[in-house]
């Protein structure tokens, strides 16, 4: 069965129907100048731009249709919900009246930013997203490079079909009020439309969630691999502390390689400073390869075993279980946790906050810091967090859906 990269070019964005499904929440709880105002403040010499970069379009190796901002402020305004045209792409703003903010870009679905409410009465921004500058193919006009945040990093296959990514999401739904909660809700279909997916954002005065629901009308079985990764800002992995993770299996594993997920380029070198490990990149389309290799091997294990050691290679790695409950991330690191717990506490000591991290539905937790060798407050100071389905694929059968999630909560508002 062929197999492709997530994200891969070849993907061609189809358009989007879907019934109208009555929305549910996970959790309850009670220009580069022009763009960079949608996204965290970073210092513009970590984002490699200049001050008067001109935004064309988002750089992306999916060939978006531009999003229509008229249809969308004519359709979905309101809510606490507002929506600024970017080039060929449009941001989406849920503001509560607490002052919480967060942003999500269309027709991606990436969230660039959670601003949180704080108890000082100010707000501060949760998400890490980095913009670069990027060249179009023509070497005529500049684009902006966006990654980070929070993205669903995602691969389907099933029997009868090779594998498909989303890579574009329609505006479905806006639902809530700017006095507690706003909801958004997006969709996407595989080009058989026999995979449907829902992705829905909540924004609560001290909350923000991320729900997947897949839904597979095909007669056979359906496997999905990744998760949805969330790119935490942070002084610096040196200042972060993660509380709870004790007891928690782990194996290594290399970097998730996704269009958004942001990854050093020297990361897991031999004479980097403080290394510790040697990784690569791997694209969901490779896991998913040496998954089918592997179902592939128990039919003919003579005929594919030297396939499957290769294959093997590249995502196995060390195994153990977490005995730190109190994990400060210095080094440099990629695991994949499997019962771990299904919220825990990552502590900023440099930023002097903390977050609460939790999933739904996904089995394994995936958490990768580039490590304390970048500078405080740089492109590179962040951990990334994912609620994942990485060493074993979800599956959902013919006729069922399935749901999943993560949420982020924010303790400090009091």
């Amino acid at each position: 069965m062929a197999s492709s990269s997530i994200f891969s070019p070849k993907f061609t964005p189809t358009s989007n129907k879907y019934p109208s499904i009555a929305l549910s929440s996970m959790m309850s709880t009670k220009s580069l100048t022009s763009f960079s105002s949608h996204l965290p403040s970073i210092p513009l010499q970590y984002v490699n731009c200049k001050r008067d970069f001109p935004i064309a379009k988002v750089a992306s190796s999916i060939p978006y249709e531009p999003v229509n901002q008229d249809y969308l402020e004519g359709e979905f305004s309101g809510h606490g919900v507002t929506f600024e045209g970017i080039g060929d792409s449009c941001v989406a703003k849920m503001e509560l009246q607490n002052g919480s903010i967060a942003k999500l870009m269309l027709p991606s679905g990436l969230i660039t930013s959670y601003k949180a409410h704080m108890w000082h009465q100010g707000v501060v921004e949760l998400l890490h997203t980095s913009v670069s500058e990027g060249v179009d193919d023509d070497d005529e006009e500049e684009e902006a490079i966006i990654q980070g945040g929070i993205s669903l990093a995602l691969s389907f296959e099933s029997d009868d079909q090779d594998s498909w990514s989303p890579s574009t999401w329609s505006l479905h739904q806006v639902s809530g009020s700017p006095a507690d909660t706003i909801q958004i809700e997006m969709i996407s279909n595989d080009p058989g439309g026999k995979i449907r997916l829902k992705h829905i954002v909540t924004l609560e005065e001290d909350f923000l969630s991320s729900e997947l629901v897949v839904s597979n009308s095909s007669s056979t079985s359906l496997k999905l691999l990744g998760g949805v990764m969330s790119h935490l800002t942070v002084s610096s992995p040196d200042a972060i502390y993660v509380l709870g993770l004790e007891g928690s299996s782990f194996f290594t594993r290399k970097p998730i390689l996704s269009e958004f997920v942001i990854t050093p380029p020297d990361f897991g070198l031999k004479d980097q400073p403080g290394y510790g490990q040697v990784y690569g990149k791997m694209s969901l389309g490779a896991l998913m390869s040496t998954l089918s290799a592997r179902k592939q091997s128990n039919a003919d294990e003579t005929e594919n075993s030297n396939l499957s050691a290769s294959e093997d290679e590249d995502i196995e790695g060390e195994e153990g279980e977490e005995d730190d409950g109190y994990k400060q991330l210095t080094d440099e690191m990629c695991r994949i946790y499997t019962y771990a717990p299904r919220a825990f506490t990552v502590m900023d000591r440099g930023r002097r906050n903390s977050l609460s991290v939790g999933r739904s539905g996904y089995e394994e937790l995936y958490m990768m810091s580039p490590g304390s060798n970048h500078e405080f407050y740089s492109k590179y100071a962040f951990i990334c967090v994912g609620q994942s389905a990485m060493l074993k694929p979800i599956i959902v059968s013919p006729g069922d859906e399935w749901r999943g999630g993560m949420f982020l909560h924010n303790p400090n508002l009091e």
